[in-house]
């Protein structure tokens, strides 16, 4: 792996000094959605169109609807509508690449949003996808030191589902090896659809009786479905969930302790770094010049990337407090339903 590129979050203030003041206004950036059916990537275009529009530049959009044929049509269209440069939050990190080889032969830059998009040609944007499975890992293992685990992965289509399996296994690996804890069930999860991982988490729970003491859900939206199938078993708040995005449902999840970790990645700072890189490209700037960026090569294929990574925090019960002082959420929300003296922030 090439030098990995690390900007570091201290809570939520992050210091990414791309500068547009002195950029000219008037460009026109075009987003492609993968889906807006988890509730973070409404987040992350309110200040993606935000940050664009406070530049002086259009904002244009489409939803391919989880299609991967519809994103492919979607990006033609975000071209002809004469985008000066495109955030792509690929269906299909494989299928998007005719999409931005159109693009990048029309001398639009592209920039990979959240997913990566295995194209030299295209900037790599995301949040550090295996310290996240890292962390996952670790605040399960702390809750459930032994016994038998279950993985609920996220869309074979996205890497990012390997990187977080990877972060994981890094954790956990001489457990597994000792014994201490046994794999009785892993499952790709066709599209992130909770509805998914709810059907293999009662597939795994059918084939093990039950006897399942933890659960690593690679996003907060599987969470919700394992969390689902556990509770039909009566088993939720018995057996550690993590998750990741720091939904609102998730963080209220936790408070009520049926989900144990979500980790956090603010889709505010997410989104508005995208929008400032995006125009930069759209300038003329180098995407080796934008600040911070650095080469990194782990992706399947290995193709040098230039790539920027945020740090992510991981979310449980003891610091709640991080993502209400934050402004994510209200502590209303948090604390819905949680019992009096059973957590320190909903006090």
């Amino acid at each position: 792996m090439k030098k990995t590129v690390t900007a570091i979050m201290a809570g939520t203030a992050l210091s990414l000094t791309l500068s547009t003041a002195a950029f000219a206004e008037g460009k026109t950036i075009g987003v492609s959605w993968s889906n807006f059916q988890e509730e973070r990537w409404q987040t992350d275009e309110a200040a993606m169109q935000e940050q664009i529009e406070a530049d002086g530049n259009t904002y244009i959009s489409a939803d391919a609807q989880s299609s991967a044929s519809k994103q492919l049509t979607d990006v033609e269209s975000l071209i002809s509508q004469g985008a000066d440069a495109l955030i792509i939050l690929a269906q299909d990190s494989s299928a998007i690449g005719p999409a931005v080889e159109s693009a990048v032969n029309e001398g639009i830059p592209v920039v990979g949003y959240d997913r990566l998009i295995e194209n030299q040609n295209a900037f790599y944007l995301t949040f550090d996808n295996k310290e996240v499975g890292r962390m996952q890992a670790r605040a399960v293992y702390e809750a459930q030191p032994e016994g038998n685990y279950a993985f609920i992965k996220g869309s074979s289509a996205d890497p990012n589902a390997d990187f977080l399996f990877e972060g994981q296994m890094e954790v956990l690996e001489d457990a597994l090896e000792s014994g201490e804890i046994v794999n009785v069930g892993e499952a790709y999860t066709d599209g992130w659809l909770p509805a998914n991982a709810q059907r293999n988490m009662e597939q795994i729970l059918t084939a093990n009786n039950n006897e399942v003491d933890a659960v690593v859900a690679s996003n907060d939206g599987t969470a919700g479905g394992v969390i689902a199938a556990l509770e039909a078993q009566g088993l939720a708040g018995s057996v550690p969930v993590s998750g990741q995005d720091g939904d609102h449902a998730a963080l209220n999840r936790i408070a009520l302790g049926t989900q144990t970790v979500s980790v956090w990645k603010d889709a505010r700072d997410l989104g508005k770094a995208a929008a400032q890189i995006a125009n930069q490209l759209a300038e003329g700037t180098a995407m080796e010049d934008i600040e911070g960026a650095e080469t990194w090569s782990d992706g399947p294929n290995g193709v040098e990337m230039t790539s920027l990574f945020l740090e992510p925090i991981p979310i449980t019960q003891d610091n709640l407090d991080v993502v209400i002082d934050a402004g994510w959420v209200s502590k209303d929300v948090v604390c819905q339903g949680v019992q009096p003296g059973t957590v320190d922030v909903c006090e």
